[in-house]
């Protein structure tokens, strides 16, 4: 699912209005209508009270169709206007003369120094003061406004965006955003519904269509994508009934120290569970009696030294090579690494210790450019490669400047883990916090460099690797919760997880007839 910026949102609305001959104002008809059908349709006529507060721009035109079908369907609603300035839109204007039209009960203006509405925990607030076009912080009683309704624990519907929330900015000021507990937005999500610091303003979201112009929508090249299994099915390559191992290639992780075997035989695992044909390890010698034992499906090949890498020497031709998982900061390993870079001609997926060993090392970074790389920072290990960031945004500018200048993927790992290549940003969709464990990335990184090793483009192997990765946890976190998730579940669950890309979403009169069976 394509991610629109505000001028693009702009741009399509007009294309829209002039390529199918109808009024801006139609086209506020259309969405406030979808929001309306979105609560008639929860809701079913229940005189739960509903206050609609609106801005005066646009946004604020849309609550108001809104509020106007709701009282032509007999809701017990209240509407306001939160006359924040002098000025009008025109779209604003003719919806509160229609609504007007069908009710005595006309919309409440709030300004300055006015007490706020009485709301009980109960009712419901429909968020609609400010939209995509806000450009300025609020004014101070807006601001108070906007707390009142977070004091109310009233559940809380914003139209297309939190009122508040920037869609290219961070936020100066929580109280200065409207909370919401769910956010119909318009043609797609935004940007800020999966940033860390902006995440937090709306709880759920849902995307409704107004009927934009489908070829603006289908051929508009977007800087973000939403990922999820519609995004990545196509990528899914199938094996043919006469496949060999040998056909999906040789795996090579380089890792471990004392210690720290558990995070090379996690790769491992992950390798071969995400469909690789070999998997070899490169480990110092106290490992292999580990490896050995605790996956046999694994070849080892051990360093001279005991306890760390030293010297990176093999005679096996790997078709990927992961390199870090516990490995060490150890001199030895830091030289030991650079050498390896020096001759290294197969992509690579460096993650843990190899990022942190970079970071210190900055001049390495010149001897990835030559293959396809791959690197899967956590917050911590990006912030050594890149310096400390303002907020958000500047942050994933920053990364695309790095991925850039190093002709690097960058996997940035999170609640909402981010591809960055090319300057486009790929949000991945699945996940739940039982991943916050120890090993979880090691297996990403197995997951994406058993892609790799198939055959999968480094890209394409990343995005799709990350989507698994966190979709075998949700599969997981059914039997075991977020709590009691480790890692090993995850690769446990990455099998269900490619089942379940071809699996069908259950038609709910299939579900009732079951019940009725039962």
């Amino acid at each position: 699912m394509k991610i629109f910026s505000r001028e693009q949102i702009y741009k399509g609305d007009k294309l829209t209005a002039e390529k199918q001959n109808i009024s801006s104002t139609d086209l506020m008809e259309r969405a406030g209508t979808q929001i309306f059908n979105w609560l008639h349709t929860r809701m079913q006529g229940a005189q739960v009270p509903i206050h609609v507060f609106c801005g005066i721009g646009n946004n604020g035109g849309d609550g108001l169709v809104i509020a106007r079908h709701l009282v032509t369907h007999g809701y017990n609603v209240k509407t306001y206007v939160v006359n924040y300035s002098d000025k009008r839109s025109k779209d604003f204007l003719i919806n509160y003369d229609r609504i007007k039209n069908v009710t005595k009960e006309w919309p409440t203006l709030l300004k300055d120094g006015d007490k706020f509405p009485k709301i009980q925990p109960e009712d419901i607030i429909v968020d609609g003061v400010f939209g995509i076009g806000l450009n300025r912080p609020v004014h101070n009683w807006v601001k108070a406004l906007f707390m009142h309704f977070r004091k109310t624990k009233a559940f809380t519907l914003s139209i297309d965006i939190p009122s508040g929330l920037f869609t290219d900015e961070p936020v100066e000021d929580d109280d200065a955003v409207v909370w919401a507990g769910f956010t119909l937005s318009f043609a797609s999500p935004k940007l800020v519904f999966f940033l860390p610091e902006t995440a937090k303003y709306s709880v759920q979201w849902e995307v409704l269509d107004i009927g934009l112009d489908q070829e603006f929508l289908f051929t508009t090249e977007t800087e973000a994508e939403l990922i999820g299994k519609h995004e990545v099915l196509p990528n899914y390559v199938p094996r043919e009934k006469y496949a060999h191992k040998g056909q999906f290639g040789h795996a090579l992780v380089i890792g471990g120290s004392y210690g720290k075997i558990g995070a090379v035989t996690l790769a491992s695992r992950a390798i071969l569970s995400a469909g690789a044909g070999l998997v070899s390890a490169y480990v110092p010698k106290c490992g292999y009696q580990v490896l050995q034992t605790s996956f046999p499906e694994a070849m080892v090949i051990t360093d001279s030294d005991e306890e760390k890498i030293t010297n990176i020497q093999f005679d096996m031709a790997p078709t990927v090579i992961a390199f870090g998982v516990g490995v060490g900061l150890n001199d030895k390993t830091q030289t030991a690494f650079e050498s390896f870079l020096k001759s290294n001609k197969v992509p690579l997926v460096i993650d843990a210790d190899g990022l942190n060993i970079i970071a210190k090392n900055k001049k390495l970074l010149k001897l990835l450019s030559e293959v396809p790389a791959v690197m899967t920072p956590h917050p911590k290990e990006l912030e050594r490669l890149i310096g400390k960031w303002d907020d958000d945004f500047d942050k994933l500018e920053k990364v695309k400047t790095f991925s850039k200048k190093h002709n690097v993927i960058v996997v940035i790992k999170g609640a909402h883990t981010i591809t960055v290549f090319d300057e486009k940003l790929y949000i991945n969709t699945t996940g739940n916090p039982g991943m916050a464990t120890a090993g979880s990335g090691d297996v990403l990184t197995g997951i994406i460099t058993g892609l790799i090793s198939q055959g999968y483009h480094p890209v394409v192997a990343s995005i799709f690797g990350v989507y698994l990765h966190g979709r075998s946890a949700d599969i997981a976190f059914e039997d075991f919760g977020y709590n009691s998730l480790v890692a090993s579940h995850i690769i446990d669950y990455l099998g269900k997880a490619f089942i379940d890309l071809f699996k069908q979403p259950e038609h709910p009169q299939s579900q009732e007839n079951k019940e009725d069976e039962g």
